[in-house]
């Protein structure tokens, strides 16, 4: 039977109930410096927003796209079923008014608000929902993101107009927080049954308060103001349409190009800021907004299913010989996190791994030792007559992954391990997942207010961008999923970490931390969801 759950209470049926009150004090006072500086103008209607970005995915469909660069602009374009309260947790109205959800968490039904469109002038329903979910799972790899939050989905039935009730074959935890992500943003029956690839090359239908109206790959992405839009999300405080016109993303790829650019003017936000920039910023009318994004923060994963990290004593040699709190002092932004587990702090169900983490150059040398690899010709260590040289691949994504990767490889010689560098394009990323090409690979974060994002990256049956072999923790990450009890969920997503730490798949280094910079001349721009933003409400004085 169902169980109705009152919208203005309801909390996610994930592991917010068991957050502390010290870190959701902490989420609150983040989420209140991602806002623009204090303002006595009233709000202005109209102009145009450049915010730059370092790179271009190269796809503009919301539930294909995952580089965060891109989804700064997609976010805009497409509305959820439900947002959601980060100070709190709680889960708010916006495409759906009420929803409902059955006792053993298998269906979920959405009372969806009248009246709201798509851009091309068709009704957001029940069917539009249906069609926007049923497609899905055909999208493939790119929108392994989407596809994870969908897995076991057995459909959607149109109750009525205004009602969609979703279902799986398995109890889903983690469902509802899902609806409130971009990758699950509802687009029109038009886009749900286009191709993929005609999808990420020429955008989506959705009901947001922008409209894609060009899109130049590697250059730039424009957006409209959506005329009579009125269905905004629960957490915005303006009605109906945006203050802004246009909102332009030109891709400048140069750190310090975008850096100069806000300085001067020429560009009114800026993504991606590192410590470097900081610097150059202060003094400038110009204020740094930072959020510590949750979900998996920035990791050196290893390609587990090569030979040479068959041996278990050879990754936790790695592992334990980064320095992360050098790292996060030299390279990252200020308020940036040294990672003490594979979940950033801020996600609900993170449990404190840092001393199995901690700095140990003897017993790393140790363990190399003991797995047979001696010391060789310019202290790189041997092994039968090879080099422990890693193929080491990173992607030009941020001015701080280069330089924190040579600090990395400078604190790895350390012991006798050898880092060779290879940069790729972001665009590059699923082949490098399909071909496996790389003994490392900078990179692993996924922004998820739920620690379903580990199911994502390390089940066997999703991602597995590591090549993470089939063990017990394949069985937990799918018994976390189907848990609803919080605080029994809580034990399975510490055990899951536990794992995952201890055998070293990969070498946390740094939660992710979202930095923006933005002139104060721009008001209201706030952070959204993981890493997202929502300029609905953002206009300039």
């Amino acid at each position: 039977m169902n169980k109705l759950v009152p919208t203005s209470r309801l909390r996610s049926r994930t592991l917010w109930r068991s957050l502390s009150v010290p870190l959701i004090a902490s989420m609150l006072l983040t989420a209140c410096s991602a806002g623009s500086g204090e303002n006595t103008q009233p709000p202005r209607t109209g102009g145009t927003l450049n915010f730059a970005i370092g790179t271009d995915s190269g796809c503009v469909d919301p539930h294909q796209a995952g580089s965060s660069d891109t989804m700064y602009s997609l976010r805009q374009t497409v509305d959820s079923l439900l947002d959601q309260d980060f100070s709190t947790g709680e889960l708010v109205p916006w495409l759906a008014e009420s929803w409902q959800v059955s006792d053993d968490a298998r269906t979920f039904t959405f009372r969806l608000r009248p009246n709201a469109t798509f851009s091309d002038g068709t009704p957001v329903d029940a069917a539009a929902v249906k069609a926007s979910f049923d497609a899905i799972p055909g999208l493939g790899a790119l929108a392994i993101q989407a596809t994870s939050y969908l897995e076991g989905y057995v459909g959607t039935t149109v109750v009525d107009d205004r009602t969609a009730a979703v279902s799986f074959a398995q109890p889903n935890a983690q469902f509802l927080q899902a609806t409130t992500t971009s990758s699950l943003g509802v687009v029109a029956p038009s886009t749900a049954s286009r191709p993929a690839a005609e999808r990420c090359s020429g955008g989506v239908i959705g009901s947001g308060p922008f409209v894609l109206t060009e899109y130049l790959r590697n250059r730039s992405v424009t957006l409209t103001k959506r005329q009579g839009y009125d269905w905004g999300s629960a957490r915005w405080t303006k009605p109906g349409e945006a203050y802004l016109d246009t909102l332009v993303f030109p891709v400048i790829p140069e750190a310090g190009v975008r850096t100069g650019s806000l300085i001067s003017g020429q560009v009114d936000a800026i993504g991606r800021v590192a410590q470097a920039e900081e610097s150059a910023l202060a003094g400038a009318d110009v204020t740094v907004q930072a959020y510590t994004i949750p979900g998996v923060g920035y990791n050196l994963g290893f390609n587990n299913s090569k030979p040479l990290f068959g041996d278990a004593r050879v990754r936790q040699a790695i592992q334990i010989a980064v320095d992360r709190k050098q790292i996060v002092e030299t390279v990252f932004s200020r308020g940036t996190n040294p990672a003490t587990s594979v979940l950033a702090k801020n996600t609900p169900g993170y449990v404190d791994l840092g001393a199995v983490l901690a700095v140990d150059i003897a017993r790393a040398k140790r363990l190399l030792d003991e797995a047979g690899w001696v010391p060789g010709g310019g202290g790189i260590r041997e092994k039968d007559g090879t080099r422990l040289s890693l193929k080491t691949v990173w992607f030009t994504t941020a001015a701080t992954f280069q330089p924190a990767l040579e600090l990395i490889q400078q604190q790895l010689k350390d012991i006798g391990v050898e880092l060779v560098l290879h940069q790729l394009q972001v665009a590059q990323f699923p082949e490098l997942i399909r071909s496996g090409d790389f003994d490392l690979f900078w990179g692993g974060n996924y922004s998820r207010a739920d620690p379903d994002a580990l199911r994502t990256l390390y089940s066997t049956k999703l991602r597995n961008a590591y090549r993470v072999p089939a063990t017990e923790l394949e069985g937990l990450l799918d018994q976390q999923a189907a848990t609803l009890d919080p605080v029994a969920r809580n034990r399975i997503v510490a055990r899951i970490q536990e794992l995952i730490v201890a055998n070293a798949y990969v070498v946390p280094i740094v939660d992710q931390q979202s930095v923006l910079g933005v002139r104060t001349a721009v008001h209201d721009l706030r952070f959204a969801g993981a890493g997202d933003v929502h300029l609905h409400d953002t206009w300039k004085s």
